[in-house]
């Protein structure tokens, strides 16, 4: 049975499911950021998928990434699958600008995360619940 990492659970939203991943909105307004889950147990690297579902995973990375590039304009899109702090395999897909808080640094370790207002998440959901839409 699939259970989400109670670390993921605790910094995100939930946005919505795909075909193979839960879709998850990273609680730090600072950046547009998602994360995509597959929904298997017990996976940790990439390599752990069966063929099916790599190839199902990459592809919902490959849209998820232009949807979000097209929906936040984005200068340049982030896309890593590390791992080092939660096991439980997940990829990270973030929307940067030359503006943003870290940049042209990863966004990991730089500052603190500047948690969402309520209604500023919601509104965030909202749009990438919209762009996700039918993926």
């Amino acid at each position: 049975m699939f259970d989400l990492d109670p670390r993921l659970a605790s910094d995100t939203f939930d946005v919505c499911a795909l075909p193979l991943s839960r879709v998850l909105l990273m609680n730090d307004a600072r950046y547009p950021w998602i994360i995509l889950v597959p929904a298997r147990p017990g996976l940790v690297e990439l390599h752990d998928l069966t063929d099916d579902d790599y190839a199902v995973l990459s592809g919902e990375i490959r849209n998820a990434s232009a949807r979000m590039a097209t929906l936040f304009r984005a200068h340049k899109m982030n896309v890593a699958a590390l791992g080092n702090m939660v096991p439980q395999l997940h990829v990270h897909v973030i929307a940067r600008q030359p503006e943003d808080a870290a940049w042209p640094a990863p966004v990991w370790g730089k500052g603190d995360a500047v948690p969402y207002e309520a209604a500023q998440a919601e509104e965030r959901l909202r749009q990438i619940r919209d762009a996700l839409d039918g993926l």
